[in-house]
C-alpha cells in the first residue's frame, strides 16, 4: 500500500513516516498542494494524509483538483479545529479529519481502517455480469472467462478506477507502460482496439473522447 504525505512541516512528515514503514506502507512524501497534484498523477497512491494549510495551494483546494484525477481515500491532518473546517472537508468528500497535535497512533488506526474498508469494496467490481476478480486478476462475462492481456487487464483496472474521467492518451502510456516507454498514441489505441473486442457486448463501456482520449462511463452500453 502506498500512502501520499502533504504536509508543509518536514518534522511531522518525518513522524507520519515512520510509523507507516512500521506498517509495512511505502511512503511518498509531498509539502505543497500543487506538488501533491504531481504526485497522485504519477503515482497510484492508496490514501494521502492531508494538511490544510500549505504554500502555493492550500490542502481543500488541492484535494477539489485531485478529485478530477482519482477518487483517493483522504485523512485530513490539521491545525484547524473549527466545526466549518470539519463539515467543509466533509462535504468535499474526505473520508477523516484529524486535528494536530495529534496522536501518530490514532493516524495509524484510522489509516488501517479506512484502507481495510476500501479494501473489502474493491476486491470484486460487477457492473451487471461484468466481473472483475482483482486478486485473482479474472474477469468473466456472465461467468465465462475472458482473456486479456496483463497490458488490457491494467488498461481496464485504471479505466474502472477512473470512472467517467477523461483520460489522455499520455496519461494511460505513462500508468501503464511507464515513464521510459517510448511508443506513441497508436499504441493505445491499438490495445482500446482489443480491450473492446474482447469486452464484447461491454465495449461501449470505454468511451472515445476525441481530441483527449478515453473515458469509463457505466452508463454507455
Amino acid at each position: 500500500m502506498k500512502i501520499l504525505i502533504v504536509d508543509d512541516e518536514e518534522l511531522i512528515r518525518n513522524v507520519i513516516k515512520e510509523y507507516c514503514i512500521l506498517e509495512n506502507f511505502e511512503v511518498i512524501e509531498s509539502e505543497n498542494g500543487l506538488d501533491a497534484i504531481e504526485k497522485i498523477k504519477n503515482n497510484n497512491i492508496d490514501l494521502m494524509v492531508l494538511d490544510i494549510m500549505m504554500p502555493k495551494l492550500d490542502g481543500f483546494s488541492a484535494f477539489k483538483e485531485i478529485k478530477k484525477i482519482k477518487n483517493i481515500p483522504t485523512i485530513v491532518l490539521s491545525a484547524r479545529s473549527e466545526e466549518f473546517d470539519k463539515l467543509s472537508g466533509f462535504d468535499l468528500g474526505i473520508d477523516d479529519y484529524l486535528t494536530k497535535p495529534f496522536s501518530p497512533k490514532e493516524l495509524m488506526a484510522r489509516i488501517k481502517a479506512i484502507l481495510k474498508r476500501v479494501k473489502n469494496i474493491e476486491d470484486v467490481y460487477i457492473y451487471e455480469d461484468l466481473k472483475i476478480d482483482y486478486a485473482g486478476r479474472v474477469v468473466t462475462i456472465k461467468d465465462k472467462e475472458i482473456k486479456l492481456t496483463p497490458k488490457e487487464y491494467e488498461l481496464l483496472v485504471y479505466f474502472i478506477e477512473n470512472k467517467g474521467i477523461a483520460l489522455s492518451r499520455e496519461q494511460l502510456l505513462t500508468k501503464i507502460w511507464g515513464y521510459n516507454f517510448f511508443g506513441d498514441d497508436r499504441t493505445i489505441d491499438t490495445h482500446i482496439k482489443m480491450l473492446r473486442n474482447n469486452l464484447g457486448k461491454y465495449r461501449n463501456l470505454i468511451v472515445t473522447i476525441r481530441g483527449v482520449g478515453y473515458k469509463y462511463n457505466e452508463t454507455k452500453k
